[in-house]
């Protein structure tokens, strides 16, 4: 652990396993874009599917962090590196919903499962069995997806980084995400709904539109963090020492 590098991994992975787990289970919350902004839903028509807006999950908030934190991890220690803790990340994710699941097999105590509140009288159980009892089309959906996308969007990123060189990091990095993201969008909402719940493939692809959307402008939005993480990374390894790292990934 006295290595700057090995350091660097593990604080990065870190961050790239919480912010996975933690959006897989606040994602059960769907929120309203335009709302939150004090805006008007846009309501648009897509394939025929109208009042379509930006409805999304909760875990989009995270998402972001952990495109951010794969590209780094993508640049300084290669796709060994970001394959190692995508499969960490499915992994421990999977072992999150089993014991979630056996929390919810477990009998509540008495006085806990009414709870007064100023919206009125909750049953906690049922609650709990609401919030985290996710679906299991909608895990499977959700991590076959993330496990796509994370494989895209290494190969993506290093064939764009063969092609231009050690320049141009926006390109690789946003030009990765954006083609990940856009798999992800879809393969989640196929799984989930459309197989799992039965879902018009209409309305399937209307809201991946929406989503890939928003992903998309935040995508892009992001690119400038980019530069500012690779500049203290290189001033956190110096410059010599980060520029062998990225050497070395390629290779990887």
């Amino acid at each position: 652990m006295k290595d700057k590098s090995t350091r660097l991994f593990y604080i990065l992975g870190a961050f790239f396993l919480a912010n996975a787990i933690l959006a897989e289970f606040i994602g059960v919350k769907i929120f309203s874009l335009e709302k939150t902004l004090g805006l008007n839903p846009i309501n648009l028509s897509l394939l025929g599917i109208d009042d379509l807006s930006f409805n999304l999950t909760a875990g989009v908030l995270l998402w972001p962090a952990v495109f951010i934190m794969t590209d780094i991890i993508n640049e300084y220690f290669g796709r060994r590196g970001v394959r190692f803790l995508s499969f960490t990340a499915a992994g421990l994710i999977v072992y999150a919903f089993l014991m979630v699941y056996f929390a919810i097999l477990l009998s509540p105590a008495n006085f806990w499962i009414e709870r007064v509140t100023s919206g009125g009288v909750i049953n906690m159980d049922i609650a709990f069995k609401a919030i985290f009892g996710q679906g299991l089309w909608i895990i499977m959906g959700s991590l076959t997806a993330f496990l796509i996308g994370q494989l895209v969007d290494v190969t993506v990123f290093h064939l764009v980084k063969a092609k231009t060189g050690s320049n141009k990091i926006w390109l690789r990095a946003t030009g990765s995400t954006l083609v990940s993201q856009f798999i992800d969008s879809f393969v989640v909402l196929f799984i989930a709904f459309y197989i799992g719940a039965g879902w018009d493939l209409k309305l399937v692809i209307a809201i991946g539109i929406m989503n890939y959307a928003y992903k998309f402008l935040i995508a892009a939005a992001l690119t400038p963090l980019l530069y500012i993480i690779h500049y203290f990374v290189d001033i956190y390894l110096g410059k010599e020492a980060a520029h062998k790292l990225m050497d070395e990934a390629t290779e990887k």
